[in-house]
């Protein structure tokens, strides 16, 4: 590996972790090394490994990719859980080396072929001739059992060539979604600033006391499962690396009540327990539920105070915030971007980032159609309280923490209310009251005690304005030239930002992508 690579990208068609350990040790060894090493492995099944820092982190490896983060951020595995030809059909990048595990599947060497670059280098299991054939005549030169890929013709490419070079970018936004991206281009080698209107981070929706970060999962696994389970994955890492847990962020789990809705869990195999499965008799008797109400226990979900993951993000190295910034244009100059503040600043940048929530909209200029979403949180001090609140998460028709130690040294959290086409942040006492109610619906057990502490006076009450797109499903991508967007997050910007932000810096340097292209494709701004 050489400093003079950005990035070290390996493809491996089977995952053998003593390989990972050995390739990222030497990463982490070497004198002169690259900025970030991806390494994309393909596996039909979750692998069984003996490290177990290893085996913590691949947990819950349910078909599809999966992203794992290594060294701050630095060493990215991305375990692709599937059969080989569909796998690889979903990766989009090109890699420097090709860790060949069984080489004897027909049409394999067309496949790796399209994932590859001149100079790319095979190694790995022994060439049986058939394979050898295949590989010469898709312009790889044979060396022993090991191959180059060279061809005597310039080959056609199915994908953009190049990756945009580091230079200084201007992200917008210093919330969650502004942050996360922040981090991301920092680590890769850009200069960020980070511009807000408030005179400090996270003032917006992310000023949230604390917020519930849980799979949606539904009994058909649909698209948004599949899609929070991915970005979960990646905050929980964020969250391990970066905060204090029990002060910052506490791993909770999560029960959720069912409803009238008997339907099960979907059937995709084992590895979708650590992230849901029946809930036991003790976890719904703890929620005050007999044994004919359904419910389903998420493992990984958790507790989390955004604005402490915002500034943890902030301090990355590179990363510059500058509080006060209105900005109120911006404008293409030449290959750059010129981005106009209220004070009457003009800044420019290599590339621009849009990240300020509804706020994006105007600065967008008609690329991207976003809609106000208003939320409201009620709490209060947990007191006489506890005897009466389960000791985890529980959430429905609204969500229950019971214990979050940021507020009232100890306090009850519930809401969130969900108000579409609202841009009015004032706190509501009709909105308290509409909490209220959900929460005695979702846990009649603890109704007195939070009603005791209305009538006490004792309910606080927070309240901001998010949004989303038409589809409420975030928007990640260029949208022009230099400008890309990372916005609408809605009520899950724990689940979504930080997969967003690494998305975005995938596409914007031709790395390894942390999904699957298909889903990719589902949060592309110009979908």
């Amino acid at each position: 590996m050489s400093a003079a690579e950005p990035q070290r990208r390996i493809l491996a068609t089977g995952f053998r972790a003593q390989h990972f350990l050995a390739a990222r040790q030497a990463w982490s060894s070497g004198p002169l090394r690259p900025r970030l090493l991806h390494y994309v492995a393909v596996t039909p099944a979750p692998p069984v490994v003996d490290d177990p820092a290893l085996a913590r982190q691949l947990q819950g490896l349910t078909p599809g990719f999966h992203r794992l983060s290594f060294d701050q951020g630095r060493v990215l595995l991305t375990i692709c859980v599937g059969e080989l030809p569909a796998m690889l059909r979903e990766l989009v990048f090109h890699a420097d080396g090709v860790v060949l595990d069984d080489p004897r599947q027909q049409g394999l060497a067309k496949a790796l072929t399209r994932l590859s670059r001149r100079g790319t280098t095979l190694s790995g299991a022994p060439l049986g001739e058939p394979m050898r054939q295949e590989l010469r005549a898709c312009g790889w030169q044979i060396d022993g059992d090991g191959a180059r890929y060279d061809p005597a013709w310039e080959p056609r490419r199915n994908h953009e060539e190049g990756a945009q070079a580091a230079g200084d970018a201007i992200v917008i936004g210093a919330g969650l979604a502004g942050a996360a991206v922040a981090a991301s281009l920092a680590r890769r080698g850009w200069s960020v600033r980070v511009l807000d209107a408030a005179s400090a981070p996270a003032a917006g929706a992310s000023s949230l006391p604390a917020g519930l970060l849980a799979p949606h999962q539904s009994p058909d696994d649909n698209l948004l499962s599949r899609l929070t389970r991915a970005g979960i994955r990646i905050t929980l890492q964020e969250a391990r690396d970066r905060l204090a847990r029990g002060l910052e962020w506490e791993p909770t789990g999560v029960l959720e009540r069912r409803g009238e809705d008997p339907r099960p869990l979907p059937d995709v195999g084992p590895a979708l327990a650590p992230w849901s499965r029946l809930a036991s008799e003790a976890q719904r008797r703890a929620a005050g539920l007999d044994a004919s109400q359904t419910a389903w226990w998420h493992e990984n979900a958790a507790w989390i105070e955004p604005a402490a993951l915002v500034r943890s993000w902030l301090r990355e190295p590179g990363v510059r915030f500058v509080g006060g910034s209105l900005v109120t244009a911006l404008h293409p100059q030449g290959v750059r971007w010129q981005v106009d503040t209220a004070a009457g600043g003009q800044l420019q940048a290599d590339l621009v980032v849009v990240a300020a929530a509804f706020d994006s909209a105007a600065l967008l200029a008609g690329r991207a159609e976003l809609h106000p979403v208003r939320g409201q949180l009620t709490w209060a001090a947990r007191g006489e309280a506890s005897a009466a609140l389960p000791p985890f998460p529980v959430n429905g028709n609204g969500h229950f923490l019971p214990d979050v130690p940021l507020l009232e040294r100890g306090a009850w959290i519930t809401g969130s209310t969900y108000g579409r086409a609202d841009a009015d942040g004032s706190v509501r006492g009709e909105d308290t009251a509409a909490n209220l109610q959900r929460a005695r619906e979702l846990l009649p057990m603890a109704a007195p005690a939070l009603d005791a502490a209305a009538a006490r006076g004792e309910l606080r009450a927070w309240s901001a304005v998010r949004c989303a797109s038409s589809d409420r499903r975030p928007l990640v991508g260029e949208v022009a030239p230099g400008l890309w967007v990372s916005t609408a997050m809605g009520s899950r910007g724990l689940t979504f930002a930080a997969l967003c932000a690494e998305l975005l810096a995938a596409r914007l340097h031709q790395e390894p992508l942390p999904l699957e292209a298909r889903l990719a494709q589902a949060l592309d701004a110009r979908r």
